[in-house]
């Protein structure tokens, strides 16, 4: 069994020198900002959820949270409704792409949370007046997560409410099924502005740690989410994170984890840690290669795999 003190003696930068020659994968190039990346970047940290934590080399470089940010918005949306969202939104995998024009069928609801017309569902539940006040609870409740305060790139954002077509599209389909309650552009708007939030390697692990521990930030004490909420979120991370590479990621590093075009994972292994490693270059189904093989590696080394008796 993994101990505190076996966590704290591992070697992150060790780790990160056996990933980093790895050049596989392109650089995510949906937008300008993501596509500028540095393809060298490769951060690892681990929050344990006693708050202890621990870094790598480039684990204090900024980068947008992207999809990363899915299991915290199905989070806040539970959390705002009293885990009311659960009816408005499925929990099955898809086996299909993060932003696959599909709902559920006989419903209209979208399939997961962790796909982009989930996001945009529950992105649009949280409470708030408004576009503004939506966007300001998410960075207040990121910012909890992390247990520091947190900002908006308003370039990023600006680019993906732009040119997020298929996004656009997923809320007017959304919106002409009566699961969205809020203008299609609104909701795109706040959505948009979440995936633009600015973290890095340590405060995403912070965020995996706060649902590890059951909603309580180990670094902060605070309690962020239930622990009905932490549970559920990490259930449905576990097989829809990854989108259609989801089961496989279960079977080789069995660690619910959310992927992200911004090269970032998040993992989260109850009651024992958060872990977070970015690495911009990303293989066909949009998951970090250097990402994929670090979480591996320190699944393996630590004995993480929550199905490993």
């Amino acid at each position: 069994m993994t101990t505190t003190a076996d966590i704290l003696a591992y070697d992150l930068d060790r780790l990160r020198r056996r990933v980093l020659p790895d050049t596989a994968g392109e650089v995510d190039d949906s937008i300008p900002q993501l596509a500028d990346a540095d393809p060298d970047l490769c951060g690892i940290a681990l929050v344990t959820v006693n708050g202890e934590v621990r870094v790598s080399v480039d684990a204090d470089v900024p980068f947008s949270i992207q999809s990363a940010v899915k299991p915290f918005l199905f989070a806040l949306a539970l959390h705002d409704t009293d885990r009311a969202a659960l009816g408005r939104i499925g929990i099955e995998p898809t086996g299909e792409a993060f932003d696959a024009i599909k709902l559920e069928t006989g419903t209209g609801r979208p399939p997961n949370p962790m796909v982009n017309a989930g996001a945009i569902v529950t992105s649009s539940l949280v409470e708030g007046d408004g576009v503004d006040g939506r966007i300001a609870r998410i960075i207040a409740g990121l910012s909890a997560f992390a247990g520091r305060t947190l900002d908006i790139d308003d370039d990023v954002a600006r680019s993906e409410h732009l040119l997020g077509d298929r996004n656009h599209a997923l809320a007017h389909l959304m919106r002409s099924e009566g699961t969205l309650n809020v203008e299609a552009d609104d909701a795109i708007a706040v959505y948009a502005s979440a995936c633009a939030v600015l973290v890095d390697a340590e405060a995403l692990a912070t965020m995996g740690a706060t649902l590890a521990a059951g909603g309580v930030n180990p670094r902060s004490g605070e309690r962020v989410v239930s622990r009905d909420v932490a549970r559920d979120v990490i259930s449905v991370t576990a097989t829809c994170g990854v989108y259609d590479g989801s089961g496989r990621w279960m079977r080789e590093v069995g660690v619910p984890a959310k992927s992200s075009v911004s090269g970032a994972i998040v993992l989260s292994v109850p009651g024992v840690l958060g872990a977070a490693v970015v690495s911009p270059p990303l293989d066909e189904r949009g998951t970090s290669v250097r990402g994929h093989r670090a979480s591996d590696a320190l699944s393996a080394d630590l004995g993480l795999h929550v199905f490993d008796v």
